[in-house]
């Protein structure tokens, strides 16, 4: 009997780029993706941890300074190197706050960065795909808040529940060349942005009724899904969310 073989797990011999990938999930997505034996690049403003997180994870990774809100620069930045087989699409912000207090400025840092700055990486990444005749993958950082809304996150939800939609179309405008565009969607991650949330005892409380597995996640808990979202052990998924939040969207 010859028995089906499970769809390889590894990125060995694929080019991967990272936005927003100094700390937090940013950095434990490249970490996945350079443990899988892809070469990567790690992208972001400020030189110093991307340059220390490119050393720690070795097997060829380099860190480039990018500001994802540049466009001209984002756009050279693909066309200057060769195209990549995986994005992710990770560089993002928040501004909590109630609805009433939200100001002109406020819309424009989240959505600008979260969604306009998402769409052309992704375009300048896909554009690079297609000149090199690649085959490859796009991965959105969403949120759970891109599938429920929530308190005091207007613009955050905004943001994410667009990405999902952006995802879905771009999806469709890409499948017929072979490359697949899907989000992960985490829940509540303690990172070094979100951890003064967590000091606040009321809204950690408040986290962990939602998260029915009842922890805070940790950026290790996203690393398998990047790796699995880029390796052909998906192949056949596009245009979906891998949602990993602990069961807060099934309630």
């Amino acid at each position: 009997m010859t028995l089906p073989r499970t769809p390889s797990f590894g990125l060995d011999g694929r080019r991967a780029v990272v936005t927003g990938a100094g700390r937090g999930i940013g950095l434990a997505l490249a970490a996945a993706l350079g443990e899988a034996g892809a070469a990567v690049t790690l992208v972001a403003r400020s030189g110093d941890e991307i340059a220390a997180g490119a050393v720690a994870i070795g097997n060829g990774a380099q860190a480039l300074i990018l500001d994802v809100d540049d466009f001209p620069s984002v756009a050279r930045f693909f066309d200057e190197r060769p195209g990549f087989d995986i994005l992710i699409n990770n560089a993002g912000t928040n501004r909590p706050k109630p609805m009433m207090d939200v100001s002109e400025a406020d819309y424009d840092a989240v959505l600008d960065l979260n969604v306009k700055s998402a769409f052309f990486v992704a375009q300048g990444c896909v554009k690079a795909m297609l000149r090199d005749a690649l085959r490859g993958s796009l991965i959105h950082v969403g949120s759970q808040m891109g599938h429920v809304g929530g308190p005091n996150r207007s613009l955050y939800c905004a943001s994410k529940w667009a990405l999902e939609g952006m995802s879905k179309a771009f999806a469709l405008d890409l499948a017929s060349y072979g490359i697949r565009s899907n989000t992960i969607a985490p829940t509540f991650v303690e990172t070094p942005m979100t951890k003064p949330y967590f000091d606040d005892p009321a809204f950690k409380a408040s986290v962990l009724e939602k998260i029915k597995l009842g922890r805070v996640g940790t950026v290790e808990d996203l690393m398998g899904a990047a790796v699995y979202l880029a390796s052909d052990a998906s192949a056949l998924v596009t245009g979906t969310s891998l949602i990993v939040d602990g069961g807060w969207t099934a309630d």
